[in-house]
């Protein structure tokens, strides 16, 4: 009796273990909210996958509901929403505010590059101005990163 259940277990264990997807698994894993007629977040999207992040893309007729739940500001909204490691992402953000974020591991929700920055990335054109990165949490949104 005592046996069987040993090996229940472990056979209990290893089907865990082999069914949790890679997604989950590792850190880095990634999950983009956009519509399916974005091409600037189709290119956010591949500089993430660029920089080294496991994307797993879900397109949306309206990512203002997953905004919404996400509980981002109307003021930080962009063209795309994603989420990694518990955090949620809002919009171009740069792959070295991304990397700050989930270095520094801050007790906020997640971070946003409001708008459209021409020259960010995934989006066209020149950089033609500073970059400032917000914080999303449940008070005033307060610069994160300053590029």
């Amino acid at each position: 009796m005592k046996k069987n259940l040993i090996v229940w277990m472990a056979a209990l264990a290893l089907v865990i273990v082999t069914s949790i997807p890679a997604a989950f698994a590792e850190s880095g894993a990634m999950t983009v909210y956009k519509s399916p007629l974005c091409g600037c977040c189709g290119g956010w999207v591949d500089h993430m996958r660029e920089n080294g992040f496991s994307v797993r893309v879900k397109e949306m007729e309206d990512v203002s509901t997953i905004k919404e739940f996400m509980k981002i500001d109307d003021d930080l909204w962009s063209c795309h929403t994603a989420t990694i490691d518990n955090y949620v992402i809002e919009g171009h953000v740069t792959v070295k505010a991304l990397n700050k974020l989930l270095s520094e591991k801050p007790k906020i929700r997640g971070i946003a590059l409001p708008g459209m920055p021409q020259g960010s990335p995934g989006m066209s054109g020149t950089k033609d101005e500073e970059w400032i990165t917000y914080t999303i949490t449940d008070k005033e949104p307060k610069p994160f990163m300053v590029e």
